[in-house]
């Protein structure tokens, strides 16, 4: 992938200096996932594991909304006419996307604004921060038609970030889980203005795209492979991912920096 001349058809993309931005644009519809979009999302993360020169990504919405989730019409109506082969090939594509987020090495930084619900709720549950306005919507429609809520990891990861008991009830009551609620609970990092969400999440994409990528990338994935290992065995991997990162540039680079009592430019090497 080239990220300044990528050029998506089923969402919108911006780079500049470091940060890549995905923005779901059907504004009219809320901004729903398609078959398409679904398998365009997939590949464009999958291909960020390639891309270097992405040194952090934000995930976002346009009009005011971030996602409605998988489209009726478009997505629903159609599943509820397949035989069981071509649903389970949906609900692998489906989980391949979260798998491709969390398995690219940039931090992934969701801003939610309106209504974030469905797949979408799925989408800033796979980030890595997630930050958002007031107005902000979040839930896991799954049970709501007739579904289980084991829908993309969320029964994996949704209880690691906001409890078990916390995810069980969004899992199972497919309710609404507000602003305030999420911010509490630890889902939302923090609360901004609506006028100042694109700001905010491009200050702390931009923070990320100026550190130690390389060194970013192995804790993500340690923040990744860590949760399913005892204590004993997540300090001796991170014994070895921070002995690999003692090995690069941008480690000598910081020692000098800060001997000569000044900030590190970091290359990601």
């Amino acid at each position: 992938m080239n990220p300044e001349q990528f050029s998506p058809e089923h969402f919108d993309w911006q780079f500049a200096d470091g940060v890549a931005t995905v923005t779901l644009d059907r504004p009219e519809r809320k901004n729903p996932l398609t078959f398409e979009s679904y398998a365009e999302l997939r590949d464009t993360f999958r291909a960020l594991s390639y891309t270097p020169a992405v040194k952090a990504v934000i995930v976002t919405g346009a009009g005011g909304n971030f996602s409605s989730g998988g489209d009726v019409h478009e997505i629903i109506g159609p599943l509820t006419e397949m035989p069981m082969p071509e649903l389970l090939a949906f609900t692998r594509m489906t989980g391949d996307l979260v798998k491709a987020m969390r398995a690219c090495p940039q931090p992934i930084v969701a801003a939610i604004d309106g209504i974030c619900v469905g797949a979408g709720a799925i989408m800033a549950m796979a980030s890595d921060m997630r930050i958002a306005t007031p107005r902000a919507k979040t839930a896991f429609l799954f049970t709501r038609v007739g579904l289980a809520g084991c829908d993309m990891g969320a029964c994996a990861i949704l209880p690691r970030i906001i409890g078990q008991g916390r995810a069980s009830e969004l899992l199972y009551t497919g309710r609404m889980m507000t602003a305030e609620e999420g911010e509490r609970w630890g889902f939302h990092n923090r609360l901004v203005a609506p006028e100042t969400l694109a700001d905010e999440a491009l200050v702390l994409a931009r923070s990320i795209a100026c550190g130690p990528t390389f060194a970013h990338g192995i804790t993500k994935t340690q923040l990744n492979t860590e949760w399913a290992v005892s204590i004993e065995t997540a300090i001796e991997m991170e014994a070895q991912a921070q002995a690999i990162c003692m090995a690069t540039n941008d480690f000598r680079r910081a020692f000098v920096a800060f001997a000569a009592k000044r900030t590190p430019e970091f290359a990601g090497d």
